[in-house]
């Protein structure tokens, strides 16, 4: 009976994980998404790149608030419905993001915002929590799946827009995550924890300095991606590459080495000692930005972007899974905090570098933000903790 329940729950594990993967792939176009379209958005509704860059707290504010929520969620009520909150919201948002006027494409974003906030830590947390023994591992596929779909943005945008049919690409997107929701809703996601144990102790835990350099990494990290993620294509567009469309198709080498290093790195990470992939990750990451704000051809950007994509590879599912391992089920409300600054650092972060290029008229400038970001991540890493 015991190797039956083991051999049971092992099924419903690889379904879960299955479901939380499919989950990812249009979570990925969605996290991405202002990154391509940030050219032609700003072309069709004149927008200069401090009022552009607005754009990004409007998603990653409304992220934050879906953040909460799925803490609330998972605490009371378990994984189920803060999963397929995620998807219906996403779905919702994309769907009307290019089809009127500029406030309504701001409050899509916002809408498919407060989605990818459900479902990103919902969908981590519970790849770690169902691979106890591999957590590191798991997680690095499941943002396998995410770096595919982050490419796929990239890539179908570009089409889309040289065709005319962003509109089409849209609604097939919101199609893609209604079809996932089905496929998942009668799936055995765990329910809340019931435990019998005293409440998570706040003040214990904050008076760790682990958990402030938590806080750090899952503030500048994810600010620092993004703002890479969400500018290059604007960069490159200032360097001769004529046309939106092809300016869109930037992010794409950023996200392609990033997915590509998640891929062997799912089966790497088990053999390397972790802190020392972060140090190589943060340094080689810094390198890369450096080399794109020194170059002065497209060529150069392209080689920057894959370099700091495949150097960023490992370090947010690492990151994840030394969570999950550290606070174990107690992740789940000390998650809502890391994932809240995960949403607040790509909020911040892409905006300050629209503000500064404004201000200075240089958007290499801005470009300093996240490079100065990756260096301190480096040095954070620099300790064992």
């Amino acid at each position: 009976m015991s190797a039956l329940t083991d051999s049971s729950l092992s099924s419903a594990n690889r379904k879960l994980a299955l479901a939380g993967q499919l989950a990812f792939l249009p979570t990925g176009v969605l996290t991405i998404l202002l990154g391509p379209m940030l050219p032609i958005l700003s072309a069709r509704w004149a927008l200069n790149d401090r009022q552009a860059g607005y754009l990004f707290p409007t998603q990653f504010l409304a992220q934050l608030a879906g953040v909460q929520l799925s803490a609330f969620l998972l605490a009371r009520v378990g994984f189920r419905p803060a999963f397929l909150a995620g998807l219906s919201l996403m779905a919702c948002g994309v769907s009307t993001v290019y089809v009127g006027a500029p406030w309504l494409g701001f409050a899509s974003v916002a809408v498919y915002g407060l989605g990818v906030g459900l479902i990103i830590p919902t969908d981590n947390l519970l790849v770690a929590e169902i691979h106890p023994h591999s957590r590191a591992s798991a997680v690095s596929v499941l943002n396998f799946f995410w770096g595919v779909g982050a490419v796929l943005c990239s890539l179908l945008v570009a089409w889309s827009n040289a065709h005319g049919l962003l509109t089409v690409f849209f609604g097939l997107v919101a199609l893609s995550l209604l079809l996932t929701l089905v496929a998942v809703y009668n799936l055995p996601f765990p329910g809340a924890v019931k435990s019998d144990h005293t409440p998570v102790a706040w003040r214990k835990i904050w008076a760790s300095p682990a958990a402030w350099l938590f806080a750090v990494v899952f503030f500048l990290y994810p600010g620092a991606e993004t703002a890479v993620g969400g500018w290059i294509g604007s960069y490159a567009s200032r360097m001769g590459m004529h046309g939106t469309s092809m300016a869109s198709t930037m992010p794409a080498f950023f996200y392609v080495a990033m997915m590509l290093g998640r891929g062997p790195g799912s089966l790497l990470l088990p053999r390397l000692p972790e802190r020392r992939v972060l140090q190589v990750g943060y340094g080689l990451g810094a390198v890369g930005i450096g080399l794109l704000l020194w170059s002065s051809t497209v060529p150069g950007v392209i080689a920057s972007a894959l370099l700091v994509g495949l150097s960023f590879a490992a370090l947010y599912p690492i990151a994840v899974a030394r969570l999950s391992h550290h606070y174990g089920i107690a992740a789940r409300s000390i998650g809502s905090v890391m994932f809240s600054l995960a949403a607040v650092g790509p909020a911040m972060i892409p905006w300050l570098v629209g503000v500064i290029s404004n201000a200075t008229g240089n958007l290499r400038t801005g470009l300093l933000v996240p490079l100065v970001a990756t260096v301190l991540l480096f040095f954070v890493h620099l300790t064992d903790w």
